[in-house]
């Protein structure tokens, strides 16, 4: 497609240009402060609002693991279709990639995970899943729609764009690794920085949460064998009895948080999986268990990862068995710390009060979660933030993963105004610093 085929000087630029600088964004001498509200304005208009809740719900209707996305890719293809938005696919699979703007940079990426859960829902509603074992208890069918109404707007106003915004429709989130394998495709050539947002059950509609550097863990998974010698449960003395080692080990992994880890590096170490035995008196010959880990700096998670081997197989040797251990996740791949930009957050925090009020824009403590967008924030700068969606007179709502979770869709203006206004006036106020004598001393290197 010719509309991808982009300059090599663009392309030096965004590799060895120094950090992105931005004007004041507060001054309203050039309307930068009105973007924010006019799209706002655009996202509340019934139609709009009532055709995002309409996509979302057939998505919802509809799940779909990761890298399985083929009828949420169809749809979101449809939908770029009708606006008349370029695109490219396939991206890793199943994702989409699609293009607003002049074709040329600056370029910024929105992004939206696509990908459902393994499990039952058990919420009884009108466009409750149809495909048993499958649900969208993530809220990733919301994030779609979002992303598509902030397309819509963008696609309306592409004459006000002073650059290229790049929408990011992403498979596997859920354990794939899908921005990873986006990123290896070639979805961040180009692209100077991305934004990307969760729904967040438990903050009021209206209110968004984040902060500069880290705000989610970096995560692993591991899996040990421990194996012993089975035998008859009333004469334990002729069995080698792997439950109990996997037990010791169990109660040994948590002091590496509770005696090894500094107080104040946040550190978690769960053991989520036993499996041993199909008896009341039969000692297994084996027993498996396996949960995750996670830190917030690398040196932290590299060193949980190296003390849960030694823990593992020093207490199962203790009680006279062999182990195994291995790390994983459905990608083979850890997902790295979640740190935001700080020049992003600035930036944000301008973007998001000029919208919202700086009242409804608001600290985010960090969790332990984790979130594959961190991969993208590994190569070029990015924000994440949480989109709250709480009304106290509807009642509480579940938390995330949970298979009676549910989207409040009076969110969804906020989540495709924000989407838009950060691409929109990114491209206005990013300002390449670079001189031709660096991008010719970085291009002499390659």
């Amino acid at each position: 497609m010719g509309y991808l085929k982009l300059v090599p000087f663009i392309f030096i630029l965004n590799l060895f240009g120094p950090t992105p600088t931005f004007s004041d964004s507060s001054s309203t001498s050039n309307g930068l402060s009105e973007i924010p509200k006019r799209f706002l304005q655009y996202a509340k208009n019934p139609e709009l609002f009532d055709w995002m809740v309409g996509i979302r719900r057939k998505i919802h209707e509809n799940p779909e693991l990761g890298f399985e996305e083929v009828e949420t890719s169809k749809l979101i293809r449809t939908e770029l279709d009708k606006m008349g938005i370029p695109y490219k696919y396939p991206v890793a699979v199943t994702g989409v990639i699609g293009f607003i703007g002049t074709g040329r940079g600056p370029f910024v990426g929105i992004r939206a995970d696509m990908d459902a859960l393994s499990m039952q829902e058990m919420l009884e509603w009108e466009h409750k899943s149809r495909i048993p074992g499958k649900m969208h208890a993530c809220g990733h069918d919301a994030h779609v729609a979002m992303l598509l109404g902030a397309a819509k707007i963008l696609q309306e106003h592409r004459e006000e764009l002073k650059g290229t915004v790049v929408l990011f429709f992403q498979p596997a989130e859920e354990g794939g690794g899908g921005a990873k394998e986006m990123i290896d495709a070639g979805a961040l050539e180009n692209v100077n920085a991305i934004f990307g947002l969760h729904v967040a059950p438990n903050l009021p509609v209206g209110e968004v949460h984040s902060r500069a550097g880290p705000i989610g863990a970096g995560s692993g998974f591991f899996e040990a064998v421990i194996s012993g010698k089975g035998g008859h449960a009333a004469i334990p003395q002729h069995s080698v009895d792997p439950i109990l080692a996997a037990s010791n080990v169990i109660v040994s992994l948590q002091h590496l948080v509770s005696r090894e880890a500094d107080p104040l590096d946040p550190q978690v170490i769960t053991v989520a999986k036993f499996q041993g035995g199909d008896a009341f008196n039969v000692i297994p010959d084996s027993v498996i268990i396996g949960g995750t880990f996670r830190a917030f700096s690398k040196r932290s998670f590299m060193q949980l990862q190296q003390r849960i081997v030694e823990v593992i197989t020093g207490q199962a040797a203790v009680q006279r068995c062999n182990a195994t251990v291995n790390f994983f996740t459905q990608a083979k791949i850890f997902y790295p710390p979640t740190i935001n930009h700080q020049g992003l957050h600035d930036y944000y925090l301008n973007v998001a009060g000029d919208m919202l009020g700086s009242h409804k824009v608001k600290d985010l403590k960090p969790v332990m979660g984790s979130e594959d967008f961190s991969f993208y924030q590994e190569v070029i700068p990015g924000y994440f933030f949480l989109l709250g969606m709480e009304n106290e007179t509807r009642g509480r709502l579940e938390s995330l993963h949970s298979p009676y979770f549910q989207v409040n869709e009076d969110a969804f203006p906020y989540g495709a105004a924000l989407h838009a206004s950060l691409a929109a006036r990114y491209l206005l106020e990013f300002q390449p610093e670079v001189s031709f004598s660096e991008v010719k001393k970085h291009h002499d290197e390659l």
